[in-house]
């Protein structure tokens, strides 16, 4: 054995040397990144709106791309600098750029929790919807629990139901990552509470995470605790034994009020465009405020 170990310790040092070099070279990557990046953005990256301005005035063209396909765009929108992505987008920066990662000035201004971004690059036409490896920035805002950012999507008309081949609906990854007022709100704006992700419901994703609040949430919004998944499991098997949440799903198994039963039979016969009309019917206060949840 130490023979062997004799024999190949030539090929045990080219080895150490291989991955020497390939740090080496990861490095360099990694560095060229950074190297490449113009001033202009270095500039929106800190949001220093006077040099961005200078700068542009100067000649450098607001649509400058680094290696990895990063504009000053980017930049600005994930640091929430909205006076300088404004900027940017008056001098004529692409709003729909995507990077080699699949990210664009949108999803990274929603990751960013930059409503102000958000809007601005919704009034210069940036698509919610546009196809990259990633997520769609709906769904971004809410995993990072930034509701304002998706309720501003949301209210552009996208699709609060869309599910994302990874991720599901954004009610489902709202429950996955147990962001209680962003699932909240998109119950309140009509999210349905049957889709999830296939066939794994957004209460088989908060019945696995041992959230009580939200496994509430979605049964008074009329959520099915007798939905098998793919796995053929119900959300109470996935709770935890004699946890509050399998009491909760084990209280939601009981008869529902007539109240209830009437409450969800009018929202799900408005459906969710018609939602926003609910306070100007001519009802009693109470009444609208129990039809809204509120």
């Amino acid at each position: 054995m130490a023979a062997y170990f004799r024999r190949g310790s030539g090929g045990a040092s080219f080895a150490i040397q291989c991955v020497s070099w390939l740090s080496i070279i990861a490095l360099l990557l990694t560095a060229s990144s950074w190297v490449d990046r113009s001033p202009l953005h270095e500039a929106a990256f800190h949001g220093r709106l006077l040099p961005l301005k200078t700068l542009i005035a100067q000649g450098f063209n607001v649509n400058i791309l680094t290696l990895d396909r990063v504009s000053p765009l980017h930049e600005a929108c994930l640091g929430g600098h909205v006076a300088c992505a404004k900027a940017l987008l008056e001098y004529g920066a692409h709003v729909n750029v995507v990077t080699i990662d699949g990210l664009t000035p949108l999803y990274n201004a929603c990751s960013s929790g930059s409503v102000a971004c958000v809007g601005i690059l919704l009034e210069h036409r940036a698509d919610p919807e546009l196809e990259t490896q990633l997520a769609f920035p709906l769904h971004e805002a809410v995993r990072r629990g930034h509701r304002e950012c998706a309720e501003i999507l949301i209210a552009h008309g996208l699709d609060i139901d869309k599910e994302d081949p990874n991720f599901g609906t954004p009610l489902y990854l709202a429950c996955t990552y147990q962001r209680s007022d962003c699932v909240k709100r998109l119950l309140e704006l009509g999210a349905s509470v049957s889709y999830g992700k296939l066939r794994d419901t957004p209460l088989h994703a908060a019945a696995r995470k041992s959230s009580e609040e939200i496994v509430k949430f979605l049964i008074d919004y009329g959520a099915n605790v007798k939905h098998k998944n793919m796995d053929g499991k119900y959300p109470i098997e996935l709770a935890a034994p004699k946890s509050p949440v399998e009491q909760a799903l084990l209280v939601g198994e009981g008869p529902t009020s007539l109240a209830q039963l009437c409450r969800l039979s009018i929202r799900n016969r408005l459906g969710n465009p018609c939602l926003q009309l609910v306070p100007r019917l001519h009802l009693p206060e109470r009444l609208k405020e129990f039809l809204l949840y509120r």
